[in-house]
């Protein structure tokens, strides 16, 4: 077993994953782009290749990754491209999404030889963070007004349409597709492809596929387009935990048990949405698990265990691939964690280490 920490993928449960995004694909007609901007290992990729129909990405750098290391199908989308990087941008993609209509109108002659897309905002979603909702009051995610869009019809050939946040409820994305389809039915006849972007927790335990690869069938035979999703924590949820050890345990009122890592650099999203990570839950002994920075509110959050911890215990956080190797950071200079592989025959390899030279390499 690698040093802590490290994150540790289980191949077995990827491809579990991959295997009902293959299904759904198959079942229901419409394809699966993986979503870089939530999981990006791309030492993943060869395994994931066979099941998906190839990337999305929100920056340049996450085009180029998609493109060298996934390759088939690449869509580019930013919230806005810069004028150095657009010819770039566009000789890795097979289509290009652009954020706004002053975005299209500036590079639409860029990109004349690959499908032009444009994002749409439907104004409503099913987050429940005001910090990342689409739709929230005056986003500047996308075009929703009709007049508006009308004028871009000549010069795009689909939409991305990005409402859905770790939504399991089936029937509530059924509701709010038949929503888009009632206000936005006149344009999405006159389109060839239309993206749903990510967040549908479609893999999750009891989801009902088979429903939703029947609505996903009847959308695409109702508009004539070929649908798009980019599961991104679908893709990867339930597939990897983060290793960390003890080192010090204190008690200051409750016990907390100090371990090798840190929210604010390598689970970042729990500080950002004020989330506990997925710790240990049974037992008597109860502990609270922070991080080694100096940050004060560092705190992975509570657990309990079956016998007391010591220093030198390792401790699995679970669901730890979405949104977190993509965003460590150096912060504190702590030790980045590795990235490893849990083959499917259960052996275990580290694919990633970091080291001092990465640290400093980041600096100057």
């Amino acid at each position: 077993m690698p040093q802590t920490p490290h994150y540790l993928i289980d191949m077995a449960k990827l491809r579990a994953n991959m295997e009902k995004v293959a299904w759904l694909r198959e079942a229901s007609g419409a394809k699966a782009l993986l979503a870089l901007k939530c999981f990006a290992t791309w030492s993943t990729f060869d395994l994931m290749r066979d099941y998906m129909d190839g990337t999305t990405s929100s920056s340049l750098y996450e085009l180029h990754l998609g493109h060298e290391k996934f390759g088939k199908e690449t869509h580019a989308y930013s919230v806005a491209w810069a004028d150095h990087e657009i010819d770039e941008a566009v000789s890795y993609a097979d289509k290009i999404i652009f954020n706004s209509l002053s975005q299209l109108d500036r590079y639409a002659d860029k990109a004349k030889d690959i499908a032009i897309g444009l994002r749409l905002n439907p104004r409503f979603s099913t987050s429940g963070f005001d910090l990342a909702d689409p739709a929230r009051p005056f986003s500047r995610l996308g075009e929703w007004d009709m007049a508006r869009l009308e004028t871009a019809l000549d010069r795009i050939s689909g939409v991305m349409i990005h409402y859905n946040c770790e939504n399991g409820d089936f029937d509530l994305f059924d509701r709010q597709l038949t929503r888009i389809e009632d206000e936005f039915g006149p344009l999405l006849h006159r389109l060839d492809w239309v993206s749903l972007g990510g967040g549908i927790h479609f893999t999750g335990e009891g989801y009902p596929l088979q429903r939703l690869a029947d609505r996903l069938k009847a959308f695409q035979d109702r508009f004539g387009v070929q649908a798009y999703l980019e599961p991104g924590e679908a893709s990867i949820t339930q597939t990897t935990t983060l290793e960390v050890s003890v080192l010090d345990i204190i008690n200051n009122g409750k016990d907390v048990a100090i371990v090798d890592s840190s929210t604010e650099a390598h689970m970042l999203d729990l500080l950002i949405y004020r989330e506990d990570a997925k710790l240990p839950q049974s037992g008597d002994h109860a502990y609270q698990i922070a991080g080694k920075t100096c940050l004060a509110g560092d705190i992975f959050g509570e657990a309990r265990f079956d016998r007391p911890l010591q220093i030198g215990d390792r401790i699995s956080i679970q669901d730890a691939a979405g949104y977190t190797m993509v965003k460590k950071n150096w912060f504190n200079g702590v030790a980045m964690p590795a990235i490893a592989l849990k083959e499917e025959d259960g052996t275990i390899r580290t694919v990633r280490s970091f080291s001092y030279d990465d640290y400093k390499g980041s600096l100057s």
